[in-house]
């Protein structure tokens, strides 16, 4: 997560979504720069909610804006899939090392999620809470110019993007079969990324 006090913007840190690569060419602006432990470093809008806003609102900035870049979700699956292969997770409960594509995605279908496709949704991240702090700021993670102009702009920087934390590549091909049951199972995923289309 990165705050700019100053242009009042948080940069919520999605995984998987390329903020690695922001993180690195920004901290120098930053007025704040969580890296660690990953449950605040990626802190979705209920944990922001919880621990960082009253904090803001107490130092006097009552309206900060929050970003956040989502990912189609096949590419966000498939990023996911590439990081859990390297040689790093090999014999730990999270690598799909031996797995297929398909056979990630179908897990990640399931309601009880096995530890490897355990990695969250994007929708919920991003959710809403009920006193109204939300995402004021959408992103497609394909768009990366958009993301760069809104950046450069707000923050009045030049932004020069290194790439960061790559995964292998791999074959990211879904059965008909699977790809339907994901869109099925998990719509809100494809809405969100949709919805985020559409501004």
């Amino acid at each position: 997560m990165l705050v700019f006090w100053k242009a009042r913007l948080v940069m919520l840190a999605v995984p998987k979504t390329g903020t690695s690569a922001y993180a690195k060419a920004l901290a120098p602006h930053a007025g704040m720069v969580v890296n660690d432990p990953p449950e605040l470093k990626h802190a979705p809008v209920y944990r922001y909610n919880r621990f960082f806003r009253p904090m803001f609102e107490k130092m006097g900035a009552e309206e900060m804006d929050v970003m956040a870049v989502i990912r189609e979700p096949i590419s966000w699956l498939g990023s996911w899939y590439r990081y859990r292969q390297r040689p790093f997770l090999d014999g730990k409960r999270v690598s799909t090392k031996d797995l297929s594509f398909d056979a990630f995605v179908d897990a990640y279908c399931r309601g009880d999620r096995p530890p490897f496709a355990n990695i969250g949704d994007q929708s919920k991240f991003v959710e809403p809470r009920p006193n109204g702090t939300e995402v004021t700021h959408f992103f497609r993670y394909e768009d990366q110019g958009r993301i760069v102009s809104f950046l450069e702009e707000r923050l009045g920087v030049e932004i020069d993007l290194p790439r960061e934390n790559v995964s292998p590549r791999r074959d990211l091909t879904l059965s008909p079969e699977i790809e339907a049951k994901l869109r099925r199972k998990c719509a809100a995923e494809f809405a969100l990324w949709e919805g985020v289309g559409a501004e």
